[in-house]
This record gives structure tokens, C-alpha cells and sequence, in this order.
């Protein structure tokens, strides 16, 4: 009995029963790490002694109660690394605290096991820019598993973990949920508080799950939500019970069908599968109407003005003084050069560079002040929408995972691909992707997911929906 194979509820019910305890499931999930992760990558460490010792402590009764959930390499779980994926950090830094999604997810009795592979400082779409080793696509091992938080999707579809926390700056979540066949949801900024996770972009990024069904991701969500007085940016308002959401009838439900993210680009058996679970929700009474977003064709430009500058903002901590990797040299400026050559990746330094660009004397004004105001036009443009529908659905990416390597020589490509999720995170609305079918490519089934994006504050609408697709 591999404890991984388990959603959160079954592994719950497993414990009430008494056919296993929390111990038996760590256990039984370090055996299979050790037996599958080799090939995947998914994980860069796992602490097994760690993991038993809180295990002994756990109180059942909680809703997480003795729940491994594997954490993404750049959220603080104290005790354990937090590398994210990079030469300047890994082996060079223990956290010292927790975050608030980690010391929630303890307050419910979830155990924090196992750091995830990733992007280095969740700067990708695929996960080949980690730091420390490559990760690969669990149905196909030729393949992405899509970025930044590929480790975590991998190790959820891979059954090496029961569920899994990840990050979604630009669909860091959705993007490689839907290439893992697994369940990803990014709340709406402000919902799940910041505070201990490592920065990219502070007004983009957001924590959320990665879960093997649409019910164990309401349940996490519901865990991790609620206000922080350590991040000014998270919202006061109440917590909704999401998982009173899941099994709502959809009857009357209207869903918004954006025509700039079914055009050109699309592969035609990704927007089948897509097509196919949108009228299942119509089949249950939802109501379908074509929309318009606009903007959307400036939205991959803005993403990467707004998203560079704020990481060469949030990256300059990294100097290899106070902590991480730290270079010989005989002066202060030829220290900080090198510490910073020899850490961080190609991927990380290209976007300081455009970052540091875009912010600097003469430029300010003509890229990074107007993708603001970009920035404000799509944010109008989702308003407009949802004053007619309650959820839009589309793909979550134009194509299923690609290979490994495919892109990797043409970055504006691989920017490309994230051209149906970043829009959610320019204006802080909620997301998620659910499995509705696979491409067949190459000998493999590649799996392919529907994004459902709901208001800001409004994840009880797309869980509703979501849950409907899986179900039906």
C-alpha cells in the first residue's frame, strides 16, 4: 500500500480506520520517492528522521491531521533548506522560521515532507532553468513538466506525494498542473499571505495548491487562506468553507468564453479536450457566452516589464554577504560580481538584467510606468467580463508539455507559451486548472487542463465548476 496513491481524504480515512498511521504513510512515501524520483526529479531533498519526528506529535482530529504535503524549494518550512533551485542557496541556507502557508498547514496537522524541484527562483515555464537538476514530465520522461512549480506538480501525478505546494507568478501553478494531469489553483492575490515565501515578483506572486483532485485543493486552499499581519498585502476578509463548493449544481452558471484565447496558436486537439469539458458544464445547465479581453495580446509584454523589474528589485538581497553562496575576492564590488556570476542561472541573471533595464533613468517612464497603465487596462477588462458571466474558461496552454530542450534556445517562445495564464495575475484574480483529457504525442497520453478563472475573491465559483468537469 503506497500511502502516495492516496488523495488527502483517503489517506484520512486510512487513519481513521487504523490501516495506517502517519509514520506508515511518511514511510511508505520515502519508499516510493527513493523508487520513482530518480527518473522524475521532482524532489531536491526530503528529510524522512524530520518528517517522523513531528509525525509522533500529530494530533488526528485535525483536518491536515498527519498529512505530508511536499513544499515548493523557495517557501521557508523551518528546519529544512530552501535552496529554490539554486546555486546561491542550496546547501548554503536552513530556514530559521516558518512561513504562514507552512505554519498553517501545521496548525491543521498537515507534516511538511519534502522540498520540490523548480525553476531557479521561479523564473521558467518548465522547469529546465533549476538549478540543481533536471525534472521531468511523470507521463512522459522526454518531456517538461511544465513551470516553475514542476517539481510539485510532478511529484503529486507521480504518486510520490499526496499533495503539494506550489507558487504561481504567471501560472507557475496552472501551467504545470496541466501538463502533470493534476489539480493546480492559484487563489486571487491577497487571499494566502506572502510572508516567508522567497520573492520574485511581490504584486504577482501567490502560494496555492497542487492536489490530485479539485476537493483536496479546496481543502488546502481553506487551510492556507486568511489574513497575515506579517504581509500588509493580504486581505482582512473572511475565509469562506470552499469545500462546501464542491458538488454545487452549475444550473444557471455562466461561463465566459474569451475569443482572444481561442484563436490562432492553439493546437486543435488541446482546444478539443478543452471544448469537450466546457460543454460538459453546459450539459449540466451552465450557460456559455463568448467575451472579449481585449488587451490580452499586450499581456505577455506587460507580464515580463512589471515582473522583470520587481524581481531585480526583490533579487539584489542576494549579494553573498549576509547568507548563500559567497565568492573569493579581494575587493567588495569584485565580490559581489562573482558571488552573483557563480549563483544565480542564465535565466535568473537575464531577467535582473531586463529587470534592472526597464527601472533605470530614461527608461522608467517608457516601459515599466506604461506597463502599469497596461497593466490597468487588463485589469478593466476581467472587471467588464465578470459584470456578464461568473467564471471564464480556456486552455491553460497553447500546446501540451513540450520536450526537454525544445525551447530552451528561444526564450520569446517560451514566454509565448504562458499567454493564457499570466493575464490572471496582473489582475489579481483567482485561477485553476483541472484535468479534461489527454493528446495522444509520440506514443504518450499527455495530459491537457481547462482553466477556469473566477473574480477576485471568487474561488467558491471555480471550484464549483471545476468539480463539475472532474465529476462529470
Amino acid at each position: 500500500m503506497n500511502a502516495a496513491d492516496f488523495s488527502i481524504s483517503q489517506l484520512r480515512d486510512a487513519y481513521t480506520k487504523g490501516d495506517l498511521t502517519p509514520a506508515d504513510a511518511l514511510k511508505s512515501i520515502a519508499s516510493s520517492i527513493e523508487e520513482k524520483d530518480g527518473d522524475i526529479g521532482g524532489y531536491l531533498s526530503h528529510d524522512l528522521d524530520l518528517a517522523l519526528a513531528e509525525a509522533g506529535d500529530v494530533d488526528l482530529s485535525l483536518p491536515l491531521g498527519g498529512v505530508p504535503v511536499a513544499i515548493k524549494d523557495l517557501i521557508n518550512a523551518k528546519g529544512q533548506p530552501c535552496g529554490c533551485a539554486s546555486k546561491i542557496l542550496t546547501g548554503k541556507y536552513t530556514s530559521p522560521y516558518d512561513s504562514t502557508v507552512v505554519r498553517k498547514l501545521r496548525e491543521a496537522g498537515a507534516i511538511p515532507f519534502g522540498r520540490t524541484n523548480m525553476d531557479e527562483f521561479a523564473m521558467g515555464s518548465s522547469n529546465e532553468n533549476s538549478g540543481i537538476k533536471p525534472c521531468r514530465n511523470p507521463h512522459d520522461l522526454d518531456r517538461i513538466p511544465g513551470g516553475s512549480s514542476g517539481g510539485s506538480a510532478a511529484v503529486v501525478a507521480a504518486n510520490t506525494a499526496v499533495a503539494a505546494l506550489g507558487t504561481d507568478t504567471g501560472g507557475s501553478i496552472r501551467q504545470p498542473a496541466s501538463h502533470c494531469g493534476v489539480v493546480g489553483l492559484k487563489p486571487s492575490y491577497g487571499r494566502v499571505s506572502r510572508f516567508g515565501l522567497v520573492a520574485f515578483a511581490s504584486s504577482l506572486d501567490q502560494a496555492g495548491p497542487l492536489t490530485k483532485t479539485v476537493a483536496d485543493a479546496a481543502l488546502l486552499l481553506q487551510t492556507i487562506s486568511g489574513s497575515c499581519e506579517r504581509d500588509s498585502t493580504c486581505l482582512p476578509n473572511p475565509v469562506p468553507d470552499f469545500t462546501a463548493a464542491i458538488g454545487q449544481d452549475v444550473k444557471g452558471l455562466k461561463i465566459g468564453l474569451p475569443k482572444e484565447y481561442f484563436a490562432e496558436g492553439l493546437d486543435p486537439k488541446v482546444k478539443e479536450n478543452v471544448e469537450a469539458a466546457i460543454k460538459k458544464l453546459s450539459d449540466l445547465g451552465a450557460e456559455t457566452v463568448e467575451i472579449s479581453l481585449p488587451n490580452t495580446e499586450h499581456a505577455v509584454a506587460t507580464y515580463y516589464i512589471i515582473a522583470t523589474a520587481e524581481a531585480s528589485a526583490n533579487l539584489a538581497r542576494f549579494d553573498g554577504v549576509r547568507y548563500g553562496h559567497r565568492a573569493e575576492a579581494d575587493d567588495l564590488i569584485t565580490h559581489y560580481k562573482k558571488s552573483r556570476a557563480e549563483g544565480f542561472g542564465d535565466e535568473v541573471k537575464r531577467r535582473i538584467i531586463l529587470g534592472t533595464y526597464v527601472l533605470s533613468s530614461g527608461y522608467y517612464d517608457a516601459y515599466y510606468l506604461r506597463a502599469q497603465k497596461v497593466r490597468t487596462l487588463i485589469r478593466n477588462d476581467f472587471e467588464e467580463a465578470f459584470k456578464k458571466v461568473d467564471v471564464i474558461a480556456s486552455p491553460v496552454s497553447p500546446t501540451p508539455a513540450f520536450k526537454i530542450g525544445e525551447k530552451s534556445s528561444d526564450p520569446l517562445a517560451m514566454y509565448l507559451a504562458d499567454i493564457y495564464t499570466i493575464s490572471a495575475n496582473l489582475a489579481g484574480i483567482c485561477g485553476i486548472s483541472v484535468p479534461c483529457g489527454t493528446v495522444s504525442e509520440g506514443g504518450s497520453d499527455l495530459p491537457v487542463g481547462l482553466q477556469l478563472l473566477g473574480k477576485s475573491l471568487g474561488e467558491e465559483d471555480i471550484i464549483k465548476a471545476a468539480h463539475a468537469v472532474e465529476a462529470g
